[in-house]
């Protein structure tokens, strides 16, 4: 089985940045499309960014383009999403998930098997 947990959420003004981390445990992560997904109170999920198993490819979601940036280090069995340039509608709870393949719709939910418990980001303006 998969096992997620996040870390690295936080407070911080407009314009600051943060790093979030996920660990994972399970024999089966490298070969694991990831990804990362958010829902502030009120609102639906909605997917931030994917990284394919091997890491080549990474997708993002439109509002986050140029200011995330998703890696992983498969040797240390983790996924990070670089957060910079932040904006109070960045304030969410931030889940890890894991999947078997990315494919086209990398930011539907429902087609991740594995969720962490997630981590709170706030930004203030």
């Amino acid at each position: 089985d998969v096992q997620l947990v996040e870390s690295g959420g936080g407070s911080v003004q407009t314009g600051g940045a943060l790093r979030l981390s996920c660990a994972i445990s399970g024999s089966t992560y490298s070969r694991k499309c990831m990804g990362w997904f958010r829902q502030a109170p009120g609102k639906e999920r909605e997917g931030v960014a994917a990284i394919s198993t091997g890491g080549g490819s990474t997708y993002y979601a439109d509002s986050v383009k140029g200011r995330f940036t998703i890696s992983r280090d498969n040797a240390k069995n983790t996924v990070s999403l670089q957060m910079v340039s932040l904006k109070p509608d960045d304030s969410a709870m931030y889940y890890c998930a894991a999947r078997a393949l990315c494919g086209v719709r990398w930011d539907r939910g429902s087609a991740y098997g594995y969720w962490g418990q997630g981590t709170q980001v706030t930004v203030s303006s």
